[in-house]
């Protein structure tokens, strides 16, 4: 391995650190999936080889369970699934994903051993699987998934004890990765990526780490590549400095942090961020209005009205009910209003979903206002190259575009291609999109600023000519999180 090394952290067990300096941009290392599933609820619409998002797939003719783009993608994943599909015949049903990952886990440490090739750090008997502190709700559910797999492993292969399965199945609950889509916008499956298991936790991190659904489409199978994760850094890496990634979100509360991680990662955060409460004042802060602050009862008021519109909110938007999500969100912004600063929480949330269905809904004009106001706030509590902040950067400026406000448009776009050419690389597909999207807004406004009445003319007439379509359905699942959440 190149850039980084395995190490005892103090305080926190095995870590990697670097051992070359690394700039902002570089990857320190990249990393297929030792095994990955398609989550059960998108197994009929995610390629289970590629991940990518499709509206026709091709079924595999043996199980019927398998979805593939086509040909190519299903001779890709035919080592994968070979075992898993004549168990599936054999079983009379698709067991869920965890079953599913553990039998490939162990069907290919039976054909590979631990360790797979020269650049892997460490072997999967090695990783954590925190059993002993399963909460007693969780350990039902976790037997019964032992239980399950012990059903559905096929007599024809090598026997395992209840032991290495309940290891390899504690891993997964601990160290499963959510995998993406290709547009990495929503959590389709999970993986297990043994180097990635190395990567410490930091609330404010000095690398990210993303997901390359590879390429399986070139006519010439030179050109395909494989899924894999890259780990990227933020910005400067001296040598000797431990490299650390966000298991959560930042757009939470410190406490609301250190317990999500004590609840799924079995740690408690001593990150400085957390022992100092970070940002957790601006987080909960109350406007200011023409110089004099709003009473802090009056924010406690609203902020707790906010916590009951966004329970609401999420129950409307996962039934798809967008026009009552667009209803409570409107009448809680009206209460947020001058009561609330820009960097309160609640009030990017509901900027941020109000927005995004706005938008869906194609009510430009004023979800662009609500996703200039989402932008500003992120930018005063995200980390400068944080991949979220350039996600919503790059949503807030297809907005603004499609609202025809070119000018604002191409800033933000400009500005969201610069942060995920950090986060994200100029070859992946997202970098490549938002590129042809930043040539074309600045031909956009070039065009607009010779002529502004001509341009807004040509741009009326190319729109009258397309037929209406809608946006993209708001997903109710983004990726907030690094590892999946039980």
């Amino acid at each position: 391995m190149e850039f980084v090394e395995v190490f005892d952290s103090p305080g926190k067990g095995r870590g990697l650190r670097a051992i070359k300096e690394v700039w902002a941009g570089d990857v320190l290392f990249a990393e297929p999936p030792f095994a990955s599933v398609v989550f059960d609820s998108h197994a009929a619409c995610i390629c289970h080889s590629c991940f990518r998002r499709q509206e026709k797939l091709q079924r595999c003719g043996q199980c019927r369970f398998a979805q593939y783009c086509d040909r190519t993608c299903q001779r890709a994943a035919w080592e994968e699934h070979k075992q898993e599909c004549a168990a599936i015949k054999s079983y009379g049903k698709v067991p869920n994903e965890n079953v599913r990952l553990a039998a490939r886990i162990l069907w290919r440490l039976d054909k590979d051993g631990s360790v797979v090739s020269d650049t892997q750090l460490t072997g999967l008997d090695e990783l954590e699987d925190h059993i002993y502190d399963i909460s007693e709700d969780d350990l039902k559910d976790f037997k019964v998934d032992i239980h399950n797999f012990l059903d559905f492993w096929p007599r024809s292969s090598k026997p395992h004890t209840v032991d290495n399965v309940s290891h390899i199945l504690g891993v997964i609950n601990c160290n499963g990765f959510m995998v993406s889509d290709q547009r990495g916008l929503q959590a389709v499956g999970v993986g297990l990526f043994p180097n990635l298991c190395l990567v410490n936790h930091d609330c404010w991190p000095n690398c990210t780490v993303i997901l390359n659904n590879g390429n399986q489409s070139a006519v010439d199978s030179m050109y395909h590549s494989q899924k894999r994760i890259e780990l990227r850094a933020l910005g400067k890496i001296d040598p000797g400095e431990e490299v650390t990634v966000s298991y959560v979100d930042y757009l939470n509360l410190s406490e609301d942090r250190r317990r999500l991680l004590k609840q799924q990662y079995f740690f408690d955060c001593t990150c400085e961020h957390c022992t100092n409460k970070t940002k957790d004042d601006l987080k909960m802060a109350g406007a200011v209005v023409e110089g004099e602050k709003v009473p802090e009862e009056t924010v406690k008021e609203v902020t707790e009205y906010s916590r009951t519109m966004l329970e609401k909110m999420e129950k409307a938007r996962i039934e798809a009910n967008y026009n009552e999500v667009v209803k409570i969100c409107r009448e809680c912004v009206e209460k947020q209003e001058n009561v609330l600063a820009d960097t309160h929480i609640y009030q990017l949330r509901m900027w941020s979903t109000l927005s995004e269905v706005l938008s869906y809904l194609q009510f430009f004009e004023e979800a662009a206002t609500f996703a200039r106001k989402m932008v500003e706030g992120y930018l005063k509590l995200y980390h400068p190259n944080n991949a979220q902040l350039g996600m919503a950067t790059m949503r807030a400026g297809v907005t603004h575009w499609q609202a025809g406000f070119i000018e604002i448009a191409h800033g933000m776009i400009c500005k969201a291609y610069a942060i995920l050419m950090i986060t994200h690389g100029p070859t992946h597909p997202i970098t490549k999109d938002l590129e042809a999207m930043r040539m074309q807004t600045e031909m956009e406004l070039r065009m607009f600023k010779q002529n502004e009445y001509v341009y807004h003319s040509m741009r009326e007439a190319a729109l009258k000519n397309q037929p209406m379509r809608m946006m993209a359905e708001p997903v109710a699942e983004s990726i907030k999180n690094l590892f999946r959440r039980k």
